[in-house]
């Protein structure tokens, strides 16, 4: 088999593995944490401060402990998802302060469009998680923002949630509106219901917040996605190779101490790492050596026996232009090819993580959709391949009124927003751009979005949850106004 896209061999990924080691073991890691500290210490690692030094031997018994899949639990249990091996899944974009138009203007994003966001999820049906920050909502207050946005997403929606981590006590919130849904905490000890990105700080630090996340999520053995984003040049050699041994070390670091909170804690691989554009200062996600690291990244998962978190429809365009589709469907189809599992940014991403776009969330979900059908198996298993047909219809024949074309031709991918049509019929329709059709869509797909049910003493307990919440954190002064 002829694949041209870069793999490494197994002794490019041992290359890897072994230079990482090489830094944990001379550099080690700053966690910045004094009890992440004290936990390593107790385990037998050496510290010095809140750095801390790996041998080889704890990155396999790490390793040991985690697995190669795991399913996510959803309020409506025909959402369920399982993350790993063979099974992938895609979740929306998250961080953007603004909302991208068709014409290349740009706004503050508010929590209508968070909720908005809400409905794009409850109503797709190519993305199969959603929730903490698909969009950062400048209208709310920062310190109960991401109150305001789990009671949203665990009320608008019934598919698994992506939980707050900007902070442990973000994470504590969201495992304990969790717990009021499942059951609380001896329930989820059991299975996973929600999961959540720690994000490295790099080079080789992790900040106070996000160790306390960690310790919040493995505390309650829920995922735990340990992803950094390392801009080669800045952040991180320029060079690729070293840049991945440093990747890999700053993850696996994050891996081990997920393990050792609470061994078994399922874990996730990911990064978002990309070079930066030296004359614009600007993350170059639309890059090609972008979508190598991605491609090393799911690989270097794959040698651990991880699953994998990659991004998805990354783009640095501002419109929903050809170089937006461009960069996102080489991304997307790249990172699935090469067998990541948790796709993050599959939809809306724009402008290097600058902003959202509804248009082009739309249009990624068609690229999404034919991804999928990609990857379906072309001769399913027990299937054979029937020559009595191809026999039966001979030589000059038809397929086109045969028996077989109407019983098979709706297995066919068809898009629901590409154009399919000649151009008579195109012009005669409007001959509408794919971003206008984008827009004409968005207005009904909205309106089609039905609260799905949930039993009213969940969302009372959740809305008194949060409203206590928001007493004890907001300052005074703002509780009197």
């Amino acid at each position: 088999m002829i694949d041209r896209m870069q793999r490494l061999s197994f002794q490019d990924l041992t290359l890897i593995h072994e230079a990482s080691v090489k830094i944990l073991k001379q550099t080690g890691i700053d966690f910045n944490h004094e009890r992440i500290a004290g936990l390593f210490k107790a385990n037998g690692f050496t510290t010095h401060g809140t750095r801390v030094y790996f041998a080889e031997t704890d990155i396999y018994k790490a390793l040991s402990t985690t697995g190669p899949a795991f399913t996510v639990h959803a309020r409506n249990p025909a959402s369920n998802i399982k993350i790993g091996q063979e099974s992938f899944v895609f979740s929306p974009t998250g961080g953007a302060t603004n909302i991208a138009g068709t014409d290349g203007t740009q706004r503050q994003a508010t929590f209508e469009d968070f909720k908005a966001c809400c409905k794009l999820v409850q109503t797709s049906d190519q993305l199969d998680i959603g929730g903490y920050l698909m969009v950062q909502p400048t209208d709310l207050p920062w310190d109960t923002a991401n109150l305001d946005m789990m009671l949203a997403y665990m009320t608008m929606c019934d598919k698994p949630v992506f939980g707050a981590s900007g902070s442990g006590k973000e994470a504590a919130d969201t495992l304990e509106m969790a717990g009021i849904i499942f059951g609380g905490r001896e329930k989820m000890l059991e299975k996973p219901v929600v999961l959540a990105v720690a994000n490295t700080m790099s080079p080789l630090r992790f900040s106070k917040e996000e160790g306390d996340v960690i310790l919040q999520m493995a505390g309650w053995r829920q995922p735990v996605v340990i992803s950094n984003m390392i801009l080669a040049g800045v952040t991180g050699p320029v060079s690729l190779p070293e840049l991945l041994a440093l990747e890999n070390a700053e993850i696996l670091a994050g891996v081990v101490l997920t393990q050792l909170v609470s061994p078994g804690t399922p874990v996730l691989y990911g990064s978002s790492s990309a070079p930066i554009d030296m004359r614009t200062m600007v993350s170059a996600v639309g890059t090609a050596e972008a979508l190598k690291i991605a491609s090393a990244t799911a690989q270097m998962a794959g040698f651990y026996n991880l699953p994998c978190r990659a991004g998805g429809g990354l783009t640095d365009a501002h419109l929903p232009d050809a170089q937006a589709l461009a960069e996102a469907s080489l991304m997307l189809s790249t990172v699935v090819r090469n067998g990541a599992h948790f796709i993050y940014h599959a939809c809306g991403q724009m402008g290097s993580y600058i902003s959202m776009g509804y248009e082009k969330w739309l249009l990624d979900e068609e690229i999404c959709r034919l991804v999928r059908g990609m990857m379906t198996p072309l001769i399913p298993a027990g299937e054979t391949i029937d020559t009595d047909l191809v026999n039966q219809v001979g030589i000059g024949g038809q397929y086109l009124v045969h028996p077989s074309t109407f019983e098979k031709f709706r297995n066919l991918s068809a898009s629901r927003m590409f154009n399919r049509k000649d151009f008579s019929r195109w012009h005669k329709s409007g001959g509408k751009r794919v971003e206008e059709q984008a827009f004409d869509m968005l207005g009904p797909r909205l309106e089609s979005y039905e609260k799905p049910p949930i039993d009213q003493g969940l969302e009372d307990a959740l809305n008194a949850y949060v409203t206590a919440r928001k007493c004890s954190t907001m300052p005074l002064a703002r509780r009197l106004n």
